[in-house]
């Protein structure tokens, strides 16, 4: 969320019981950005607010996480699907009652980890993989940016493979 603060032109912030806000523009779009305050398991109650505030169908969404089952550094963006046993994508799947949320996972690789998933989840990651952790929140950033400049089938077709040491390119 930062990152896309960063590159958008945000107009105003505030908080709310269970979120923060940013509005910004890009390209002619109103931007809202979010970051629930609940616990991830409740991550649906602050999307269900956000909705109801701004009159937002499900479709006008793009919710960001991290995904333990992809290599790190990848990035997966769906119009629709399962929660993947993903809590916070569970929850709020549940509260909006469908399948059809666009997402953006972000790959943090947990297959090597011998910790619990929620220790390894909440705990920082090491100096070594740091450089791709970085590159990965640029290209998430770039991807959604590419979903309000191309639509997501075409910034699928870019973002959906691994991140590569050259520059993605429209």
């Amino acid at each position: 969320m930062e990152r896309l603060a960063d590159i958008c032109d945000i107009r105003e912030s505030s908080f709310n019981t269970n979120y923060y806000q940013a509005r910004a523009r890009h390209a002619g779009w109103d931007v809202i950005l979010c970051k629930p305050w609940t616990y991830m398991n409740r991550s649906g109650e602050a999307v269900i607010q956000l909705m109801e505030q701004y009159a937002l169908r499900p479709s006008e969404l793009l919710v960001i996480y991290d995904e333990v089952q992809l290599p790190l550094g990848q990035l997966r963006l769906r119009s629709r699907g399962s929660d993947g046993g993903h809590n916070g994508l569970g929850s709020i799947l549940s509260m909006t009652g469908t399948d059809r949320i666009p997402r953006l996972r972000c790959g943090v690789d947990f297959s090597a980890s011998s910790a619990d998933l929620a220790g390894y989840v909440l705990s920082p990651f090491n100096e070594e993989e740091l450089p791709q952790v970085m590159n990965m929140i640029d290209r998430a950033a770039d991807a959604v940016i590419a979903v309000m400049d191309i639509g997501m089938q075409k910034a699928m077709n870019v973002y959906n493979t691994p991140p590569t040491t050259q520059q993605d390119s429209l």
